[in-house]
């Protein structure tokens, strides 16, 4: 059996090439609410950006941003964003194992439903971010929980690429547990990510 990740670029070309912003132009919400816990200044990474609503705002707080997506399409879409909201974001076309990861480099990592991923990546995955995260950096994460295949408003439809806390809990062991929450809201972030969610949302710090 294959699914849609097989070949990600494609997957992710396809749905990026209208000219409709697939998941909206504003901010994941658990991103936008982690605004005060930000730094004044630094480094930021956005891991696969898609089409830039989360570099983009996380550029207009001030910080100098690195983002990578494996879709050409999309990256083209994040970078005319990023135009239009007068902010300079370092765009690159990369998957999640070819991004060159460098240790202590960032303050502030956002992996937003970065669910794409099997369980083996997303191991090579978590432990990349937790390198690549300076000594009292932020890694702000959002996903899904698996009771999002009852709802089906967004995600993988995959059990094996779905969060839970203690999952995640485990996977960062390495960091401290800022937040870490399983909760239920309504998504309206552009047309694929719409409607009642099962979430889950973690903030973790690398002492």
């Amino acid at each position: 059996m294959t699914h849609a990740f097989d070949d990600a670029a494609q997957t992710w070309n396809q749905r990026f090439s209208g000219d409709d912003y697939v998941f909206g132009r504003e901010p994941n919400e658990y991103l936008r609410a982690q605004a005060p816990r930000l730094p004044a200044g630094g480094r930021a990474l956005c891991v696969a950006d898609g089409e830039g609503r989360n570099s983009v705002w996380l550029a207009r707080q001030g910080l100098r941003v690195d983002a990578f997506d494996i879709a050409q399409a999309g990256v083209a879409k994040a970078r005319k964003l990023a135009a239009e909201a007068g902010v300079s974001v370092q765009y690159h076309v990369a998957g999640c194992d070819e991004w060159p990861w460098q240790a202590n480099a960032y303050d502030v990592i956002a992996a937003i439903f970065i669910q794409f991923a099997d369980p083996e990546m997303r191991a090579r995955l978590f432990a990349n971010m937790v390198q690549a995260l300076k000594p009292g950096g932020l890694l702000i994460l959002q996903g899904y929980t698996p009771k999002q295949l009852e709802y089906k408003t967004g995600g993988p439809g995959v059990l094996s690429h779905l969060y839970t806390a203690d999952m995640l809990r485990e996977a960062f062991a390495a960091l401290r547990i800022v937040e870490l929450v399983e909760y239920e809201a309504e998504l309206k972030e552009g047309d694929r990510h719409t409607g009642r969610s099962a979430l889950v949302g973690l903030v973790a710090a690398k002492d």
